[in-house]
């Protein structure tokens, strides 16, 4: 896979990278074993970007990816993320971006990844609590020690991103962003652009809605979150399967799958979008690196745009 510069970085990734919280929670069940085939085999494949988080799993996903990948750091590029708390029953209990709770955090995800180097270090999100340019400023302290290479901000909005920059470069802004989910665009990604930080669009298929693999409610596990989520109440989902039938109608017409034409969709808005859809399945991302060579042009981007719905219910 062709490699670009991420951000204002010296960081090369793939377009398509591979987010991992799945692998250890809010999806339902995982098989641990097929979820390290999977995270090797994307890596025989080309893929170089991975994401995580030390709230994914309360450690677990950071613990995982650490066991994939010892030995194999040199081949990627890892992102992790901190500043939501779980309590000891894996409930959530806060959000602490304070400069302590960034050490500490730092060191434990170091730890659970067991390396002496954190590629891409995010804020998981801006903690209204504490001045962005005090969280910006501890973080770039554990650029000085040699802890973290790089600095990111997830769900930040252009004035906390011009803040934070100039306090220390930012390299990537990560946030929701699909078909359903585009409040990214106009101020946010402008500021991206304008700032030369990279945007890396997480849940690109709208939490696998957009694959038509979720019909219905009685699709999901149990005990997967997305049954609280406001877009998958049943009146809301019914009303949300007009993208479905959009997506499926632009599948046929490329003779691609729905997944694909969610993914080809973000891809081709700006070449500065790095999705990073998540799966545990290799037939699955086999399917999403299929991908990278759907092209859509001009007019049909703008065709496409002018029948989207507007989605029903809050992202959270």
């Amino acid at each position: 896979m062709e490699t670009l510069q991420l951000g204002n970085s010296s960081l090369r990734v793939g377009r398509l990278g591979l987010g991992c919280m799945g692998m250890s929670e809010f999806y339902g069940p995982a098989d641990e074993a097929e979820s390290i085939r999977t995270l090797h085999s994307a890596l025989d494949l080309g893929v170089n970007f991975f994401d995580t988080a030390d709230m994914y799993g309360s450690g677990h996903n950071e613990t995982l990816i650490g066991r994939a990948f010892k030995g194999k750091w040199s081949q990627l590029v890892l992102a992790t993320k901190f500043g939501f708390l779980r309590d000891a029953k894996g409930g959530f209990a806060g959000l602490d971006c304070s400069p302590a709770h960034i050490r500490e955090a730092c060191d434990a995800s170091l730890k659970r990844l067991g390396v002496e180097t954190i590629d891409l270090y995010y804020a998981h999100r801006v903690d209204p609590q504490v001045p962005i340019e005090d969280t910006v400023g501890a973080m770039g302290d554990l650029v000085t020690a040699g802890k973290v290479r790089f600095l990111g901000l997830s769900e930040a909005d252009a004035d906390q991103l011009r803040r934070a920059q100039k306090i220390h470069p930012i390299t990537a802004l990560q946030t929701e962003y699909s078909l359903w989910s585009r409040d990214p665009e106009g101020a946010i990604l402008d500021t991206c652009r304008e700032l030369g930080i990279a945007f890396v669009a997480y849940s690109p298929l709208g939490r696998g809605f957009l694959t038509g693999a979720i019909p219905s409610r009685e699709a999901l596990d149990p005990g997967d979150y997305r049954l609280h989520s406001p877009r998958f109440q049943p009146e809301a989902l019914e009303q949300n399967k007009a993208f479905i039938a959009l997506v499926e109608r632009i599948a046929r017409a490329k003779e691609i799958t729905p997944a694909q034409v969610a993914l080809a969709w973000v891809l081709n808005q700006d070449a500065n979008i790095f999705p990073i859809p998540g799966t545990r399945k290799l037939s699955r991302l086999k399917e999403n690196l299929a991908a990278l060579a759907v092209r859509f042009t001009a007019a049909e981007l703008a065709e496409i745009r002018s029948q989207l719905p507007t989605a029903v219910g809050g992202r959270y």
